[in-house]
């Protein structure tokens, strides 16, 4: 067991410690021990989440900051994980087995080869646990890390490590492995830019998005509320994609509001009405989705002649983006016809979780791991 140290990390990011803090006794995440109730602290996560309107709530230090969200509650996604691993009576393993004073080094593990995600988010769990905790990296988000790896470490209350434990990995896990697959199909997709889409967990679509700037990707809108996106269904009820296009045109215009505008086409024929509609009226479209252009073979392979039909009609007038049959295996292909973007929901829809691990007894947990393959 491993005591904590002083030593400090060119690479860690301090807690925040410069909130005011109102102390409240009791059980909290099964901490016997006073606790505090940091009203500030929330301001300035949720502001990190949103456009930071007054100077100093936002996290400008790190190096990739998480997405715009007007509403999005950070922080209450930390709260509401910690309170469903505590329910009413906290950790009782806790509480049983350490005692309430003893402090510990844990140590970070990666146990496979991925991109770390999630590093400042395990800092705002270890901060909503116990703001007296430590944490320290050698890795940053968005940086590489190999199986076997020690890239980070925390110090303090053994009771408070133990109990952040999970949540911080559950949220580091999935976003590691976002991360992972996103820089994949990113470097892979070049020149075309890779988008996820709002295919994400439920309550976690900020963190999913935020996993994806973290891998070298690029945001697609955040929500319904942030673009307009004319889909299949808004042009089937609106009577064909000239009539939705117009509906929306007119809609912008009354309530004199300015955003980006979408329309997925899915033949040449729905390009060609789009292209017809824009050079007779003024639209206030800017992207054009180019749906099911990529057609699987038999041999395993695509024909992308489809998508390079459309993107050559388009000629630049409009930004391009391919959906649908999206793979590691035929991005690169994709991403050669000249799209602009290439939006998958497998970056966040089924991605796989990459594993790392948090422990105290380090030594033993290599043994272990060396025993089974994974360090």
């Amino acid at each position: 067991m491993a005591f904590a140290s002083s030593s400090s990390s060119s690479l860690s990011f301090p807690l925040q410690k410069s909130c005011n803090a109102y102390p409240a006794t009791g059980i909290l995440y099964g901490l016997p021990f006073t606790t505090r109730l940091r009203s500030p602290i929330r301001q300035i996560i949720r502001m990190s989440a949103v456009q930071a309107e007054k100077p100093g709530l936002s996290f400008e230090s790190l190096p990739i900051k998480p997405p715009s969200h007007p509403t999005y509650d950070l922080l209450g996604v930390i709260k509401s994980a910690l309170a469903e691993d505590a329910g009413d009576r906290g950790d009782v393993t806790c509480l049983a087995t350490i005692p309430h004073d003893m402090e510990v080094e844990a140590h970070f593990l990666a146990k496979e080869n991925g991109i770390v995600a999630g590093v400042a988010l395990a800092e705002m769990v270890f901060y909503e646990v116990d703001p007296t905790l430590k944490v320290e990296w050698s890795q940053k988000d968005g940086d590489s890390v190999h199986k076997g790896l020690e890239f980070g470490k925390v110090y303090g209350r053994a009771h408070s490590i133990v109990v952040a434990e999970r949540v911080v990995l559950n949220f580091m896990q999935r976003m590691s492995g976002v991360a992972t697959l996103t820089k994949a199909m990113a470097d892979l997709a070049s020149p075309s830019c890779i988008l996820e889409t709002r295919k994400t967990a439920p309550g976690l679509r900020l963190v999913d998005k935020w996993a994806v700037l973290i891998g070298g990707g690029k945001n697609h809108r955040m929500g319904l509320f942030d673009m307009v996106m004319i889909k299949d269904n808004h042009i089937s009820i609106a009577g064909g994609i000239m009539n939705a296009l117009k509906s929306v045109d007119l809609y912008l215009q009354q309530r004199n509001l300015q955003m980006e505008v979408e329309v997925e086409t899915r033949t040449i024929d729905e390009v060609d009405k789009v292209l017809d509609y824009a050079s007779q009226t003024k639209t206030s479209l800017t992207r054009i989705m180019l749906d099911n252009m990529v057609v699987p073979l038999s041999n395993g392979d695509v024909d992308v002649s489809m998508l390079e039909q459309a993107v050559n009609l388009i000629k630049g007038r409009f930004e391009t983006e391919a959906s649908g049959n999206v793979t590691l295996e035929t991005v690169h292909k994709i991403g050669q016809t000249g799209v602009d973007y290439i939006s998958s929901g497998a970056l966040t829809h089924s991605v796989k979780a990459l594993d790392i691990s948090l422990k105290i007894d380090t030594e033993l947990a290599l043994q272990v791991g060396r025993r089974t393959k994974r360090a």
